[in-house]
């Protein structure tokens, strides 16, 4: 059996998740891995908080897109693994799964700041994993939202891009 949060308390834990959790451990990771192998350091490592910054705005963007969507939340949030909405808007526009875009962005751009080739290598371990759990999530997806969510994994590609068509607005 789940256990469950207030709509107004998963609202106030989203930006610990994304602003503090998210970040550090796509920050941490890298930085751990970057410690197995050697690391070349010059001016041009600084071009990878471009992403970092990028893939921190994305989470943002993110956060703010579901609070905004929060009215639509149950009273009692479960935690478990189940969908609770169909995120269409923000950042939801250009990708399926714009909050694993961002950690992998933020993964790279820190392998880019350190230097690391290992930890960039490294990079495909949480990729396989992202993918294996889209997986899972589609599914769940299409059966909770059915022809909606088919209609709109059919307009937004899985991970980034433009939309094909026009979205759905419903």
């Amino acid at each position: 059996m789940p256990a469950f949060l207030s709509r107004k308390a998963s609202v106030a834990v989203a930006p610990v998740a994304f602003l503090v959790v998210a970040p550090a451990v796509f920050a941490l990771v890298p930085w751990a891995l970057s410690r197995l192998g050697p690391r070349s350091t010059s001016s041009w490592n600084l071009l990878g908080l471009i992403p970092v910054a990028a893939g921190f705005a994305v989470l943002v963007w993110v956060m703010v897109t579901g609070i905004r969507q929060a009215r639509d939340l149950p009273d009692r949030v479960a935690l478990d693994w189940t969908p609770k909405l169909l995120m269409r808007r923000g950042p939801y526009a250009f990708s399926r799964n714009p909050m694993y875009v961002a950690e992998l962005a933020m993964w790279l751009g820190w392998a880019v700041v350190l230097g690391s080739v290992v930890a960039a290598a490294l990079a495909a371990i949480p990729f396989v994993a992202m993918s294996l759990v889209i997986r899972r999530e589609e599914r769940d997806l299409r059966t909770r939202f059915g022809d909606s969510f088919r209609d709109y994994a059919d307009a937004v590609p899985r991970w980034l891009g433009r939309p094909r068509g026009r979205l759905p607005t419903t």
